[in-house]
């Protein structure tokens, strides 16, 4: 009898490695495994080998660097990309990128089954199932980790007791890398008072008393040159990890709040993406009007609650994208920061579409800006907010001197 294929997006970690064994085990499956890579830095041919080791019975690996760059990151970007105000959403992007190309896969193969890793705790397992629910409502999703309840002890014991060969690294931490950043979490991290070691980063260096600059010049919202040089965002973005991080720049450390409702502790190293939403927020304020940056915000926050919680293929997200987009014609110039010891701070910025008026702004005699104008401004400014304070202490002092009598 010839079994049903089940296509996995595998990692070549702990909770994809026993997953293809579960598949097997329990519901009598044949595995197809497909890794997706989205710049982990990891050896594929060994990834693929540890696979088919295990048992998968075909294996993809899928170059998706350049489609994450030009089609995720690019947006994220452009809409100053950050869950509640700090988090880059590397992970939450990478996400429904992975399922899609995981999904095309399956609809090759003919398989009716597709699976991931996701824990039945975390935030991946709505990107993979909405994403997959999207892109083929037909594919059966299977979960083991989450629904067999498993624990990461359960894993490595399962992971032992079936020969499954697994990393000694992930014993320690959990960690999830792309090219946007770094997640870490399990371990000694669980506990949010517990200073992350050293060991945690890849690319940060702590205590670098050293002084940086950089100079990153914008077209229509997108990075395109730093220090001078023009550079494709793959190599930009690597080549920020690497300059930003060695000043210390990148670390976050945050309190987050899980879709499923759960307050984790998350911590993430991203040294590009915070410098380059940094840049491009900056920049933006120099270029549009506060009317737009006052809209853009509220843009800005629901694009990034939207993509974190799973919700790429919405079509809110792509109306979301047209308004931003049209936001970005004038996003160009170019965008000078100083690091140091991790820190980063704008020093400067310059822009061919810049609001800035130095005749009008200037406290020296060449300004041009007619000061006794401003006078009536004033006045009819605050003239609802005058006249409400002054009914209150009215109505105050009658209810004063009521008490009195």
């Amino acid at each position: 009898m010839v079994k049903e294929k089940c296509v996995l997006a595998y990692s070549g970690g702990l909770d994809t490695s026993v997953c293809i064994k579960y598949l097997e085990i329990i519901h009598n499956l044949d595995v197809i495994t497909v890794t997706v890579d989205c710049g982990q830095n990891e050896d594929l041919r060994k990834i693929e080998s540890r696979a088919m080791e295990i048992g998968s019975l075909k294996h993809y690996n899928i170059n998706a660097i350049p489609e994450f760059a030009e089609n995720y990151i690019t947006r994220c970007i452009k809409a100053n990309g950050l869950y509640q105000n700090k988090y880059p959403l590397a992970t939450a992007l990478a996400r429904p990128l992975i399922a899609k190309n995981v999904v095309e896969i399956a609809n090759k193969e003919n398989a009716n089954f597709i699976s991931h890793g996701c824990t039945g705790k975390g935030n991946d397992q709505i990107r993979f199932d909405i994403t997959i629910r999207s892109l083929n409502p037909n594919l059966r999703i299977i979960a083991p980790i989450r629904d067999l309840n498993l624990t990461r002890d359960k894993e490595i014991q399962f992971a032992k007791e079936n020969n499954i060969p697994i990393n000694t690294e992930v014993k320690k931490y959990s960690i999830d890398e792309n090219l946007w950043g770094r997640s870490i979490e399990g371990g000694e991290l669980e506990n949010p008072y517990t200073e992350p070691p050293p060991e945690c980063f890849k690319y940060v260096k702590l205590d670098n008393p050293e002084v940086g600059y950089l100079e990153i010049k914008f077209e229509d919202g997108i990075p395109v040159r730093v220090d001078g040089n023009k550079m494709e965002l793959v190599e930009l973005i690597n080549y920020l990890n690497s300059k930003v991080g060695a000043h210390g720049v990148g670390i976050i450390d945050h309190m987050e709040d899980r879709v499923i409702g759960i307050k984790s502790r998350e911590i993430y190293e991203s040294p590009a993406a915070s410098i380059l939403i940094e840049a491009h927020q900056d920049l933006e304020k120099l270029v549009l009007t506060s009317h737009e940056l006052r809209f853009k915000h509220l843009v800005d926050q629901q694009w990034s609650w939207m993509a974190y919680s799973g919700l790429w293929q919405d079509p809110l997200m792509y109306d979301l994208d047209k308004f931003i987009d049209a936001t970005q014609t004038r996003v160009t110039g170019m965008v000078k920061i100083r690091l140091q010891n991790g820190s980063m701070r704008v020093v400067g910025r310059r822009s061919d579409f810049s609001l800035y008026n130095n005749a009008l702004a200037t406290y020296s005699s060449d300004s041009v800006f007619d000061q006794t104008l401003a006078k009536g401004f004033v006045e009819f400014w605050g003239l609802q907010s005058i006249t409400a304070k002054s009914l209150a202490i009215t109505l105050n002092k009658k209810e004063n001197k009521g008490e009195e009598q």
